[in-house]
């Protein structure tokens, strides 16, 4: 009996609980992604604005559009890819926020497999 009342008084407190999420802070901006790739951390910096995103990555620039389907979740294509893969567009999703990174998910848009990751918002 005793644990029960615990859990129910607790429970306001626990329910309550939602993870920050200000996604119209990472709209736009300059931000940095850091990926670790076998045993090398590779660094890739961006700078989105509304509808238009580009990518610098080894010394070489890339341009991607983005359409927003909400606040949190937009759609990546490439304007000129040079390659199949590069063709196939690329679903975004803003899980979380604090302060000035997020975790996102991401996927082929079709695909089921999910990556996750962090970005660092730098400007």
């Amino acid at each position: 009996m005793r644990f029960l009342i615990i859990f129910l008084v607790s429970l306001p407190f626990i329910s309550c609980y939602q993870a920050e999420r200000n996604c119209s802070h990472f709209k736009t901006g300059t931000f940095k992604y850091e990926a670790l790739v076998g045993t090398e951390m590779l660094t890739t910096t961006f700078y989105r604005n509304d509808s238009i995103e580009i990518d610098y990555f080894k010394g070489k620039a890339d341009t991607s559009s983005i359409r927003w389907i909400n606040d949190c979740e937009y759609i990546v294509k490439k304007i000129n890819p040079k390659r199949m893969a590069e063709e196939k567009a690329i679903h975004m999703k803003i899980l979380t926020t604090n302060g000035e990174e997020y975790v996102f998910e991401y996927n082929i848009v079709g695909d089921t497999k999910k990556q996750k990751g962090t970005v660092q918002k730098t400007k």
